[in-house]
């Protein structure tokens, strides 16, 4: 399992996970793409919108291996925001290929890109 040096580890001052310390002896959590209500607290959509920021900083456009990222914050963002980057896709890998989908994030999320800036 490859661990992304310098992805933050959680969200400041919550117990909301973004990366995994160990691997899983049973294997990775498959991915699986979690619906997102309207009504979800504030909490969780700060959340999302931190872990996104996250990726977009730290990996940009470009692929990257799913590792230690906690598969429970990707799930909230899998299949809109984080989207297989490589064809076929194994979701249960921790060396599977994924990458943001910046039409969809700057869509759904405006607000974490700088003014001006499209997709």
């Amino acid at each position: 399992m490859e661990k992304h040096r310098g992805f933050p580890g959680r969200l400041t001052g919550t117990d909301f996970q973004f990366t995994l310390r160990r691997a899983n002896k049973a294997g990775a959590t498959p991915l699986v793409a979690r619906e997102r209500f309207a009504d979800r607290r504030p909490p969780d959509r700060k959340a999302d919108e931190a872990f996104l920021t996250a990726l977009i900083e730290h990996f940009g456009e470009d692929p990257f291996v799913r590792g230690n990222l906690d598969a429970g914050r990707l799930a909230w963002l899998f299949g809109r925001e984080v989207v297989p980057a490589e064809d076929p896709f194994d979701p249960a890998d921790y060396d599977a290929l994924l990458r943001v989908d910046y039409r969809v994030a700057y869509t759904n999320f405006p607000h974490l890109f700088a003014e001006g800036w499209t997709p």
